[in-house]
Parts: structure tokens; sequence; C-alpha cells
């Protein structure tokens, strides 16, 4: 491999990466408020009903993100966008049949990296997950404040 496809790799690695943490993405977790449930039991065994909400509401068949296949159609739209751009392109400039599919390639596989990245970013967290989650805690008396 060229070096700056391996830079391009490492770019769009770091990317996915940080659109998989944060409040926003579906790895977050409650964040409780140290209300007097929460002083009586400890922070460790809070952390420990987190995780069990968290485990019942995967049970009860629940995922942290929605599942709408953004990723895939992501990568799918920018493999055939760039993937044709490039071949007319290639075309456009006079290129052999080789070079015009040796472009092509490359440019499909240059778009459905950075589709696939993109579509990355777009998970959502689900709604209803949190709400199981929360309600979870909620009876147990904890509070949650938000997800992060």
């Amino acid at each position: 491999m060229k070096p700056p496809f391996l830079s391009l790799l490492l770019v769009l690695a770091t990317l996915a990466g940080c659109a998989a943490t944060g409040p926003s993405s579906p790895s977050a977790r409650p964040v409780l408020y140290p209300n007097a449930a929460f002083n009586r039991i400890g922070e460790v065994r809070a952390r420990q009903e987190v995780d069990a909400c968290m485990g019942r509401a995967q049970a009860a068949g629940l995922t942290p993100d929605e599942k709408n296949n953004a990723t895939a159609r992501r990568a799918g739209q920018g493999a055939a966008t760039v993937g044709v751009a490039a071949a007319v392109g290639a075309l456009v400039t006079g290129r052999d049949a080789e070079g015009v599919a040796r472009a092509g390639a490359t440019g499909a596989a240059i778009g459905g990296s950075a589709g696939a990245v993109s579509g990355a970013m777009q998970d959502k967290p689900s709604s209803t997950y949190r709400h199981f989650v929360q309600r979870c805690l909620s009876e147990k008396g904890l509070d949650v404040l938000g997800w992060n």
C-alpha cells in the first residue's frame, strides 16, 4: 500500500472512533445524580445497578443503537458515487479501458470507506433502550441526569 492510502485509512479510523463515544453515541452510559439512594448504596453498587439495568434492556430485545443500516447504505452510496466519478474522469482524460477500470475500482474503495465512516457517524442511540434503563434505575431509587 502507498503511504497516502495508509494515512487516509488512519484518518477514517480515527473519525469513526470519535463518532463512537459521547452522550449522543449508543455506547453512552447513564449519569446518576448522587441522591439518598445513590449515597446509601455507594458508587460501586450504583454502577452494578446500571450494568444490571442495561443487561435487562438487552435481554428484553432492545439494543443501545437504532438499527437502521446507515453504515452499509452510506458505504454503498459512497462506493457507487466516487467509483463512477473516478471512472468517468479517467474516460474524459483519455485513459485506456484498464486505466478506467483501475480508476473506478480505486474510487469505489475510497468512496466506500468514506461512506462507511459517514454511516457509522449516523448511528443514533435508541430512545426506547434509554427509557427502559432509566425506568429500571428509577424503580431502584436512582435518578438519571443524562447519558455520557
